[in-house]
């Protein structure tokens, strides 16, 4: 699968994407990662890649132009007019990162990996031209109700969450299937005749205690199908506790 992540800061991916998983997966050839310097697509000595927005408003807007123009250079071809308007790519999905877009779930990711080709625009400043959002990018992606400085971190997180679920990425592929938010851990009705999700069981490794606190004797005795309940039971605790908006009873 190829990643093609569009930024005014190039050097800020040398580091979380040269570690761990998606290292790997880059070595094996499983993803291929293309980072491009949006400044590339300006026509002034200045290298602007953003302008005071219509109406009024505080702070800077990316302009379109340059991000059309990276995503053409990327695709190798032209994305259209309002004139004559080109359908996306199929297997590519263009992706800009955005707090006001969809939510970023592993539902999300699962449906990511199944294609072949991601681009994330990572957005900067006050926010980007909004026929950036409506006639180029495929979808609107937000990683959380919060926001950030600019897209690349959520960029980071996309690539590492889709990457992760690559055949291959991960040494032991049950690990992305016995985890929180896996379709393994299952789904709940909710109060509303909806389907929630339950996160992760908790788990223990040696020694059997630390600081007198021990670890479940139901772990060491060997019985599997008390062991699967135990932790059944404690996953639906842990999202009552942390996460009850998962269960969909809180709203």
């Amino acid at each position: 699968m190829r990643f093609d992540l569009i930024t005014i800061f190039p050097e800020f991916f040398v580091g979380p994407l040269d570690h761990g998983i998606v290292r790997r997966a880059r070595e094996a050839g499983i993803a291929q990662i293309h980072v491009q310097d949006l400044r590339e697509f300006t026509k002034d000595r200045h290298r602007t890649v953003d302008d005071r927005p219509f109406g009024g408003g505080e702070g800077m807007v990316l302009k379109p132009e340059p991000l059309f123009e990276a995503v053409e250079k990327l695709l190798g071809h032209g994305v259209g007019s309002a004139e004559e308007p080109i359908a996306p790519e199929p297997g590519t999905a263009i992706l800009l990162m955005s707090a006001a877009g969809r939510l970023f779930t592993q539902e999300t990711a699962r449906r990511y990996a199944k294609l072949e080709r991601l681009i994330l625009i990572c957005g900067r400043y006050e926010g980007v031209d909004e026929r950036v959002a409506a006639h180029l990018a495929t979808e609107e992606v937000c990683v959380g109700d919060y926001v950030l400085s600019g897209g690349e971190l959520p960029g980071a997180i996309v690539v590492d969450a889709v990457t992760r679920l690559l055949p291959g990425a991960v040494g032991n592929e049950a690990s992305t299937v016995n985890e929180s938010f896996s379709e393994y851990q299952g789904v709940l009705p909710t109060a509303t005749g909806g389907r929630g999700t339950i996160l992760d069981f908790p788990h223990y490794t040696r020694p059997a205690e630390y600081r007198g606190w021990k670890v479940p004797e139901v772990l060491i005795g060997g019985n599997h199908a008390e062991v699967a309940k135990w932790r059944r039971e404690q996953a639906l605790e842990k999202t009552a506790r942390n996460r009850p908006e998962l269960s969909g009873e809180n709203g």
